[in-house]
């Protein structure tokens, strides 16, 4: 086991991306905590996950949120060794008619309440720990309508070298997840009708050189593979885990065919 005797957080653990690499770190041997804001979907993880998790339910955004988190996982676990600050939301910001509050909120969420998070939990750290930061596709490519999204997911890219920088005197690694488009609940989230969803979901899949979407476990597999020992001298990378969408940015069915 990859991760025997060793204890995670993983902020939005209760769906998609975070769910999916709770149950694989706890099939590799992990004591998890995951949290989220629904109680529902939270209650409903727990159970599937099993008894090696526990479930808290806090607003990653709220600072006396977090400092009630990391007292109650301090009191729980003692100390982490992992973290995986998977939390986001996504939405539009095209320019010419972004609502400011929107723009706002999605930095808030996509970055400042990651950095803080990080900030939160360092006192609880081992040595030799890995923090994992959720980032995207979305902050390499230019994507019209996304710039407060994109800028939040390149922002994370670039947190992270700075904290990598601040804390490898003591052997934590930091490191970067860049998912592309992956099958996850947040393409039914919000207003977009399904069909509207649907057709997105082909135009990426035919954008992407792989010709599909990725699934959650898929990104699950990269993250176990930067929070363990696997990894040991990977030190601020981002790792793209997008079906080549990045790296051969034309190597689609919709540009092959053109």
């Amino acid at each position: 086991m990859k991760l025997e005797g060793k204890k995670a957080l993983i902020t939005g653990g209760n769906s998609g991306i975070g769910f999916a690499t709770a149950r694989l770190f706890i099939h590799e041997g992990a004591e998890v905590a995951i949290t989220g804001r629904d109680q529902k979907t939270l209650d409903a993880a727990v159970k599937e996950l099993g008894l090696k998790a526990v479930a808290y339910r806090a607003d990653v955004t709220d600072s006396n949120a977090r400092a009630d988190l990391f007292s109650k996982i301090g009191q729980r676990f003692g100390s982490l060794d992992i973290i995986f600050a998977n939390a986001g939301i996504a939405g539009a910001t095209p320019i010419g008619s972004a609502d400011e509050a929107v723009f706002e909120n999605i930095i808030r969420v996509n970055l400042t309440s990651v950095f803080f998070t990080v900030q939160a939990a360092l006192p609880l750290l081992n040595d030799g720990s890995s923090i994992i930061l959720n980032s995207s596709v979305i902050g390499s490519l230019g994507s019209p309508g996304r710039a407060a999204y994109a800028a939040s997911k390149a922002g994370v890219r670039g947190m992270a070298r700075a904290i990598a920088s601040e804390l490898s005197p003591r052997n934590i690694r930091v490191n970067v997840v860049a998912p592309g488009a992956i099958k996850t609940p947040i393409w039914s989230r919000g207003s977009t009708p399904p069909k509207k969803a649907d057709e997105l979901t082909a135009e990426w899949a035919a954008a992407t050189p792989l010709g599909r979407l990725g699934e959650a476990d898929e990104i699950a597999k990269a993250v176990l593979f930067l929070a363990s020992d696997d990894s040991s001298y990977v030190q601020s990378v981002e790792l793209f885990v997008d079906g080549g969408i990045v790296g051969s940015p034309i190597g689609g069915a919709t540009f092959r065919s053109a």
